[in-house]
């Protein structure tokens, strides 16, 4: 399967016609700590007026629109701004949320996008890509260096789909995953040809359709917290991924979580915020607890498989 990507102007489907807007600025987050912090410093030191600084944070922590009401508060809690599930949403709805998330965030991320989505958002973020394969929409104009230390790992082609939704998930979220594709246990041999790069990894995502016992297989091979994404691919007794989420709940592998049915996103989220506490304790105390042989192993897989 195709990984199609969409960038502003690539192609006759980037959502060009008709009275496109501006493109919002999002060079800065204005609602994270270190955006706050400079905010306040600047006005203590009597650099910006009070009302100039209160009309800056009007929105803080929420803006409402009349399709939504939008969390910009998100950000300083959890580091990572509101994201948008498109499912459900209309393109105009999905291209309303986005224009003013984007106002406020270098960062941009909605999932379960349609092409039709994408068209609507992209008209008024000039600066939003799109992934036909992971269906998402988003924009990364962070400038800050990704981290490695995470491995995408699917069972099989079809798997894709929601393999690629935890992928750039990590990555608008600050992170370099290193993919894996097509390994299940239907060939073992190919899972242990990446052996050497799953034992360098902090978190892993393993992602399974059918009968869903290859994250179990990685999960008895790597001392990393494993995540088990079961998918809906599968014939008829696979009940739309009931039995690989039933096979991998029930795992006698230890360290191993499962999330929802094909929700590649909330496993991708999940190993953001688990690399990334292994990246700030590493940074405070020069080791997070981490042997010298497990920090040489996360240092090499910086540079990828």
């Amino acid at each position: 399967m195709a990984n199609k990507r969409s960038s502003g102007g690539s192609n006759g489907r980037s959502g060009q016609a008709g009275g496109r807007r501006p493109a919002p600025q999002a060079a800065e987050t204005l609602f994270g700590e270190a955006s706050l912090r400079k905010l306040l410093q600047r006005v203590e030191r009597g650099e910006l007026a009070v009302e100039d600084a209160l009309e800056r944070l009007r929105d803080f922590p929420f803006e409402e629109t009349e399709c939504a009401t939008i969390d910009h508060h998100r950000t300083l809690r959890k580091g990572f701004c509101e994201v948008i599930y498109c499912a459900g949403k209309t393109p105009q709805q999905v291209a309303a949320i986005a224009e003013k998330l984007a106002q406020k965030s270098p960062r941009l991320l909605g999932t379960r996008a349609t092409l039709e989505h994408y068209a609507a958002a992209h008209a008024r973020v000039e600066s939003l890509r799109y992934d036909e394969t992971a269906r998402v929409i988003w924009m990364d104009q962070d400038p800050e260096p990704k981290h490695a230390g995470v491995v995408v790992i699917a069972a099989g082609t079809s798997d894709l789909p929601v393999a690629e939704e935890a992928a750039i998930t990590l990555e608008v979220m600050g992170h370099k995953p290193v993919r894996i594709r097509d390994v299940g246990v239907a060939g073992l041999q190919r899972l242990l040809k990446h052996l050497p790069t799953l034992l360098k990894a902090r978190v892993v995502i393993a992602v399974a359709g059918m009968e869903g016992a290859m994250p179990s297989v990685i999960a008895g091979l790597v001392p990393a917290p494993v995540i088990a994404v079961p998918t809906s691919v599968g014939y008829g007794a696979s009940f739309g991924g009931l039995a690989a989420l039933l096979a991998m709940l029930s795992s006698c592998a230890s360290g191993l979580a499962v999330v929802n049915i094909d929700n590649g996103f909330g496993a991708g989220y999940m190993a953001a915020m688990i690399n990334a506490q292994c990246v700030s304790g590493a940074a405070k105390t020069g080791s997070a607890g981490m042997t010298p042989q497990a920090l040489d192993a996360a240092e090499e897989l910086e540079g990828g498989e």
